[in-house]
């Protein structure tokens, strides 16, 4: 067995080919856990069928030993909270991380062209995608992922021009009920989110498609919290935003002003924090509210900044001392 330093603790089956390397087996003791994006001097670019699958069988090949730091003596990928692909990765096969049930995260890049329909099976804590594009067009990764996944997932893009995207995908659920007498499944779905985790054209996402869904997802069974997370981060983030959508969504948080005061407070936002208290004129009783929520989370520039917006509006009643 070959060892190697590297930036996590990795036991690795993989499979040298004349221009990359495939991961056959992966087996980590890190919650934080970083794939190398080469080894032996080429990229990796596959991992194969039920890769970091907790239980898979030995798939053979040629074995790595990668030491990134301190070990624990727990080798057991169901620990794993947050996983970072290789670079170049291109492929993700079947099951490949399956039973991960702790990973939240996962971060890759652009270069990614398929991942199997089951990949993410019992992955029931995963929630958040972190996607860094390799160049100016976006590549097929972020859809196939989400197009088969039905749960809430939280997508930031790292653009190559510096700009970021946050994109809320809600959740929908599918459900197969027997027509006995017609001796079939009838598959129905509920939840708002179906759209959007559809909304890809080619493997692209279209920004002004997702953005016309939303009259029809508040219409339509909703989460109140999906709803005002998706309308926050697309005005935080307003790449290629139009004037139309924007309107709307900004029309939502103003309905919605204590849900979208203390969604910035939870995240530490602060920007997120002006851009709402700059969005007009907000109930005292609300910012109030916020005020206590900011000092009771120990946020000192938050809690001066609502401290501020207080002072300045008219007609303040009776004063409350806060303690920056």
């Amino acid at each position: 067995m070959e060892t190697i330093q590297g930036l996590a603790n990795w036991r690795l089956s993989v499979r040298r080919e004349a221009e990359c390397v495939v991961i056959l087996r992966a087996l980590t003791c890190d919650k934080r856990a970083v794939l190398p994006d080469t080894l032996f001097g080429l990229p990796v670019t596959v991992l194969s069928d039920r890769a970091l699958a907790h239980g898979a069988a030995d798939a053979g090949g040629e074995d790595v030993l990668i030491l990134g730091g301190a070990e624990s003596e727990d080798w057991d990928n169901r620990n794993i909270r947050d996983l970072t692909l290789p670079r170049g990765l291109q492929s993700i096969g079947d099951y490949a991380l399956m039973n991960l049930r702790a990973m939240e995260t996962l971060r890759l890049c652009d270069d990614l062209i398929a991942a199997g329909s089951a990949t993410f099976m019992n992955c029931r804590s995963f929630s958040k995608i972190e996607l860094t594009r390799t160049g100016p067009k976006q590549g097929p990764a972020l859809a196939s992922i989400v197009r088969n996944l039905q749960q809430e997932l939280d997508v930031t893009i790292r653009r190559t021009d510096g700009n970021s995207l946050r994109l809320i995908f809600p959740e929908y659920i599918e459900n197969y009920t027997e027509n006995t007498p017609a001796h079939h499944f009838e598959l129905k779905i509920s939840g708002g989110g179906y759209a959007y985790h559809s909304v890809f054209r080619d493997k692209s996402l279209q920004l002004q498609d997702y953005d016309a869904l939303w009259p029809g997802y508040i219409a339509a069974e909703h989460d109140e919290g999906s709803a005002l997370r998706l309308a926050y981060w697309r005005l935080r983030c307003p790449v290629e935003l139009s004037e139309s959508a924007q309107q709307r969504y900004t029309a939502y948080l103003r309905r919605n002003p204590g849900a979208a005061l203390s969604f910035a407070l939870e995240e530490q936002d602060m920007q997120g924090l002006r851009l709402l208290l700059s969005l007009g004129e907000m109930a005292s009783e609300i910012q109030d509210a916020a005020l206590e929520e900011a000092r009771e989370r120990h946020l000192t520039e938050a809690t001066a900044l609502l401290l501020e917006t207080r002072r300045s509006r008219s007609g303040t009643g009776r004063a409350k001392r806060y303690e920056l």
